[in-house]
């Protein structure tokens, strides 16, 4: 995936000395809600991408991860208040990258890499900077808003050259290719600026802020395995000399702050160890590594990779081997005095009795998982499978109904609640909330469809019939808007 992300710096080149002031006039020309539109629109192919990873663990690990570091610094959100969104991408590259409006992400390989949560919070920290400063805004400041089409198109045709080089090759014609090789890295300005931020979020967070400059060090020893490309992260990221003894500078004489680990960063590391490659050999060279990894013999590491070998028989569909693995870790996991708390564990439990059929055991899993972690969304959503997967439709329907008015803006919700509505066999139901799930993916053309499939079912009562009306009627102004904005542009 060296070419998917060249998208943590999709603006045009602009000289490090000339970098716009936040309050300058040609500010105006990417607003706030410009920037953040057009992340949602990178961010909906992003999404569409197979190297997304849309796993419910790893996304509850590393948005909770990502509130953490925001909460000690609430200005961040900007005068926006932009929610930010952190993800993660399927590649065994060093890189992390943000985009306009608060969406951040890191590669699979960057988590992996990291070797305790301080150096990963470092990364995050600093991309949070980035957005914190509106650099991609700064950086487009003396373009008109015409350029957000061009912008969102490279960027596609960066995310299809794994697939289609020939592809990429059309989007990226008439000199935008040109533009593309321009944009692999912030401004030194904007890097240093990014520690800056960056830094005094680890310290407020209760990170250690040494950890920044022992990842960086990392990666530029790995770059020594590099003969004519330097690692994706140095590329994207300039380290200069000056740049890291700016860092070590403002981290001299501050206290070291020793942070330890949660267990949850050590299981999702290793859940993203199988995720990174789910063929049969990258399970196999998984659970070798997770083989390796019992022999350091700490509390921590065995747990992570009994889940780690856990997760793995699963995937290889060995439902038994996994459940006792998973007792294992558990086993391992268990504090001096209180039993371990982890959604991670409870999830991975709820996901082997349902790959293995037993659907009322997987409710029990759930509902106790429930119970212990009632905020987590993961849990939330398999509770909703195991309802299912149980019989009890019905109130798998009123769950889901409750959480779409929750979370208005969650499209897997409305797929979970188009599935229920499928095994009741309400049609007009079904097609209705799958409606609503390619709106809110940004497909109004396929929503619309939809809702012409929902009309037509036998099934559709005045009721459904009057919803259907009054979503078409919104999802055609919303439309014909968004044909206009192109027009224009």
């Amino acid at each position: 995936m060296a070419l998917a992300l060249p998208v943590l710096a999709i603006a045009p080149h602009v000289q490090a000395q000339n970098l716009p002031s936040l309050g300058d006039t040609e500010r105006e020309e990417l607003s706030p809600v410009m920037e953040r539109k057009l992340g949602e629109q990178i961010m909906r192919d992003i999404r569409r991408d197979r190297d997304y990873l849309d796993d419910e663990a790893v996304l509850e690990y590393l948005n909770n991860f990502g509130a953490t570091l925001l909460a000690a610094a609430p200005e961040a959100r900007g005068e926006a208040g932009y929610d930010y969104f952190f993800f993660a991408v399927r590649d065994s590259m060093l890189n992390a990258f943000a985009l306009p409006g608060g969406f951040v992400g890191v590669h699979s390989g960057l988590v992996l890499a990291a070797q305790n949560e301080s150096e990963l919070a470092s990364v995050v920290a600093h991309e949070i900077g980035h957005v914190s400063q509106r650099h991609i805004a700064r950086m487009l400041g003396r373009q008109r808003q015409d350029a957000l089409i061009p912008l969102a198109a490279m960027v596609l045709g960066a995310l299809a050259a794994r697939s289609s080089p020939d592809a990429a090759g059309a989007l990226i014609m008439g000199g935008q290719g040109v533009a593309l090789q321009r944009q692999l890295g912030f401004s030194r300005d904007a890097e240093r600026e990014a520690d800056r931020i960056g830094l005094e979020i680890l310290r407020n967070a209760g990170y250690d802020t040494s950890g920044m400059i022992s990842f960086f060090n990392r990666v530029q020893n790995a770059s020594r395995a590099y003969n004519d490309t330097a690692p994706a992260y140095l590329r994207s990221h300039p380290l200069t000399t000056e740049r890291m003894a700016d860092i070590e500078a403002r981290t001299r004489g501050q206290r070291y702050k020793q942070r330890a680990d949660g267990l949850d960063f050590h299981l999702v590391r290793a859940r993203l160890r199988v995720l990174q490659d789910l063929s049969a050999q990258g399970l196999r060279e998984a659970a070798s590594a997770f083989d390796s990894q019992l022999q350091q013999k700490t509390r921590t590491q065995i747990a992570a990779g009994k889940y780690g070998l856990a997760f793995v028989a699963m995937r290889q569909g060995a439902t038994a081997k996994a459940k006792g693995l998973l007792q294992e870790a558990y086993a391992a996991a268990q504090g001096a005095s209180a039993p371990v708390q982890t959604p991670l564990l409870a999830g991975l439990a709820i996901d082997i009795r349902l790959a293995a059929n037993e659907h009322e055991e997987a409710l029990k899993e759930a509902e106790a998982a429930r119970a212990k972690f009632p905020l987590s969304r993961s849990i939330s959503r398999q509770y909703a499978d195991a309802l299912v997967g149980s019989g009890r439709v019905d109130e798998a329907v009123n769950f889901l109904r409750d959480q779409a008015q929750l979370y208005r803006e969650d499209p897997k919700l409305q797929d979970q609640l188009a599935r229920a509505y499928a095994v009741q066999g309400k049609q007009a139901l079904q097609h209705l909330a799958l409606a609503e799930s390619y709106a809110l993916n940004g497909s109004l053309p396929a929503a619309l469809e939809q809702l012409n499939i929902a009309r037509r079912a036998p099934d559709a009562s005045f009721y459904d019939q009057a919803m259907i009306d009054a979503r078409e009627r919104e999802f055609k102004a919303r439309w014909l808007e968004q044909v206009k904005e192109g027009k224009d542009r």
